[in-house]
């Protein structure tokens, strides 16, 4: 099983690494790729450019063997779309590999406004993490999939609606309810550029790094 979790991570933080973690917990201890995106096609520019929010991710992630990075996205020029990074993976894995893409209740809210989103579900199977506040509208099309295609509809315990995954390639959709840490890269861009500290947001070598680039409005600071 191949799976991914894209973002801006425009910082990456506590929330982004914990939500992997759980996820691939939850799988069974299966790798999880972070996948920055280039030009995110739903919001304006990135607060920190793509060679500097890779470098925080890679810092971010340092010692931890579960999570890797992907930066297809980054190297592709133009905006990054969900469709088309799951068919060049799923070109690189082969037919008969699970993939997975995770997403947060409040993306899945607008899935079918994602470009190619009828295909995407011939390309991977979708894990959708709930979080608090964010619900779908019940007559939407992100509704009537997850009802339609939803593996807790066939099965009634989690290790079972994971195991639905294992058995087919793409095409399912499982809701996850992990612990949720409620940060937003929003509220931690404020706050630094508000020259308030984000200091256990996000780890300390990040925040360090953030500093020494002086990004977000962060004052740049030569020696720690």
């Amino acid at each position: 099983m191949h799976v991914i979790y894209g973002g801006t991570f425009d910082p990456v933080h506590h929330g982004h690494l914990r939500l992997a973690l759980e996820v691939s917990e939850r799988l069974g201890n299966v790798p999880v790729s972070l996948v920055p995106c280039h030009i995110p096609p739903h919001r304006g520019q990135t607060g920190a450019t793509a060679a500097q929010r890779l470098r925080l991710l890679e810092l971010a992630i340092e010692g931890e063997p579960r999570l890797s990075i992907d930066d297809r996205e980054l190297r592709r020029e133009g905006a990054s779309y969900t469709a088309d990074t799951l068919r060049q993976l799923r070109g690189e894995l082969g037919a008969d590999i699970p993939l997975v893409m995770v997403v947060g209740t409040d993306a899945f809210a607008g899935f079918d406004k994602w470009k190619e989103w009828q295909k995407i579900s011939g390309l991977a199977h979708i894990i959708v993490v709930r979080r608090p506040g964010a619900e779908l509208d019940p007559v939407g099309e992100p509704a009537r999939l997850l009802a339609e295609r939803g593996v807790g509809n066939d099965t009634g315990s989690e290790a079972g609606n994971i195991e639905a995954l294992s058995r087919e390639v793409s095409g399912r959709i499982l809701e996850l309810d992990p612990p949720w840490l409620d940060i937003s890269a929003t509220g931690i861009r404020e706050r630094i550029g508000s020259g308030r500290s984000p200091r256990y947001l996000m780890p300390d070598r990040v925040w360090v790094e953030i500093q020494r680039m002086g990004l977000y409005g962060a004052c740049p600071v030569k020696n720690f």
